[in-house]
């Protein structure tokens, strides 16, 4: 059996991501493609911990946050009952709602890119995505989907923050170029066209 193929989708908040993936799953489903769809941070032990700090529940600082995403990411890659490694061995494609990229962007300044570089190098050794697909689009785009029908934005969605993980996106990923393939994706198109768009790149891989 041919193994699955693994794609992460990346973007600063209000990219989109959460309904392209959806398209996703429908296009592999039309082609009759099996297709697994996951998330980081994940719904899992490790992942509801994240949550319960990102939302104050919880306390941690942005170094545990760090360390725990790292943990929830192992997990999310080897448990044997739903990590993504079981899903791909078993010639069962996977699209991640975020992957490491996402950790080199929103973890930096509080630690190190290097560190974080290499604390998930273990997850890169484990699985590097087939194709990592960056939906780009501007901070203040993000501000402006972000804020469309709600009265207040929580308290990381703001310009200072989104700005600051924009720039970290962009040089995480010039720093890794050449380690990872990576697609960046004008996220200014319709959601329909932005499908097609992914899609026409993830179609030759899991037609192999």
């Amino acid at each position: 059996m041919a193994s699955g193929k693994f794609f992460a989708l990346e973007g600063i908040d209000g990219a989109g991501k959460s309904t392209l993936i959806k398209a996703l799953e429908k296009k592999m489903t039309d082609h009759g493609k099996p297709c697994h769809v996951t998330a980081e941070p994940t719904k899992n032990h490790i992942g509801k911990t994240i949550r319960a700090i990102l939302t104050g529940e919880m306390e941690g600082d942005e170094k545990t946050i760090a360390a725990l995403f790292l943990a929830d990411r192992i997990d999310h890659l080897t448990h044997k009952e739903y990590g993504m490694l079981q899903y791909i061995n078993n010639g069962v494609n996977v699209i991640s709602d975020r992957y490491y990229l996402s950790s080199y962007a929103y973890h930096v300044p509080h630690v190190s890119l290097d560190w974080v570089i290499e604390a998930n190098s273990i997850c890169a050794a484990l699985k590097r995505p087939d194709i990592t697909f960056f939906i780009d689009i501007t901070v203040e785009e993000s501000l402006r989907r972000l804020s469309f029908g709600r009265q207040q934005l929580d308290r990381f969605e703001n310009e200072n923050r989104i700005s600051t993980v924009r720039k970290n996106y962009m040089q995480a990923i010039d720093r890794v170029k050449d380690q990872e393939n990576i697609i960046i994706i004008n996220g200014y198109q319709t959601m329909e066209q932005l499908a097609e768009e992914v899609w026409q790149h993830m179609l030759p891989l899991i037609s192999c």
